[in-house]
């Protein structure tokens, strides 16, 4: 009796277990800098899409090196941190393969990333150099409308919130929140003390990103 109650709860709850058909990743990379934070934000971010866009996103923080054949598995991935970067040249080989094959990198800074990753995507793309996306760009205009640009959820040093883009053959490539933050307003209520409203633009701003990777 105890058995047949267990198998039909083991059952039951299958049942219920989502099928997701799409996986984001966080970007493990060298140097020392710690590029593990924010280790809710993506399951956050993917449960916000899930219910408001509709989307199947696989909420588990899942991690895959920038060297890794595994990156292509990922359509999206988010790069973040406050130190040190190091890509080693088959880091770099293998994320411009990455990107030119339709990937999709989303770069993060957590305050203090900005010296060091600029430099560490021109081996990426030494060709190409950060643009800033003015407001009529489609990645600010998808199922949220941001008319005046990134919302700001830290003040790091007080400036304003920018996008940065590189842009490939046309295509944006590769999307660069700065002086933002945007991934510390997807963590968990309580652990930055953020206010709901700024909370909720930054999930909003997310799943921009994401409807944007997604659809182009």
């Amino acid at each position: 009796m105890k058995y047949s109650v267990l198998l039909a709860f083991i059952i039951l709850s299958s049942s219920f277990q989502t099928d997701y058909s799409i996986k984001i990743a966080k970007l493990k990379y060298d140097g020392g800098g710690d590029w593990y934070v924010n280790r809710t934000a993506l399951p956050n971010l993917a449960n916000f899409c899930n219910q408001n866009l509709k989307t199947s996103i696989n909420p588990q923080d899942e991690i895959v090196e920038a060297g890794s054949s595994e990156i292509f598995n990922y359509p999206y991935i988010y790069m973040t941190g406050h130190g040190n970067v190091l890509f080693s040249p088959k880091d770099a080989s293998n994320l411009r393969k990455y990107l030119m094959a339709g990937g999709f990198l989303h770069i993060d800074d957590n305050y203090g990333l900005d010296k060091y990753v600029r430099p560490e995507m021109k081996k990426v793309f030494p060709e190409l150099d950060f643009v800033e996306l003015p407001f009529n760009h489609l990645i600010y205009n998808q199922r949220y409308k941001f008319p005046n640009g990134l919302p700001k959820i830290h003040e790091h040093d007080g400036k304003p919130a920018q996008g940065f883009g590189l842009i490939y053959k046309g295509r944006l490539v590769c999307y660069y929140d700065y002086e933002c933050d945007l991934g510390n307003g997807w963590e968990d209520p309580g652990i930055y003390n953020d206010s709901e409203e700024k909370r909720l633009k930054a999930l909003q701003m997310g799943a921009n990103i994401l409807q944007y990777c997604f659809s182009n």
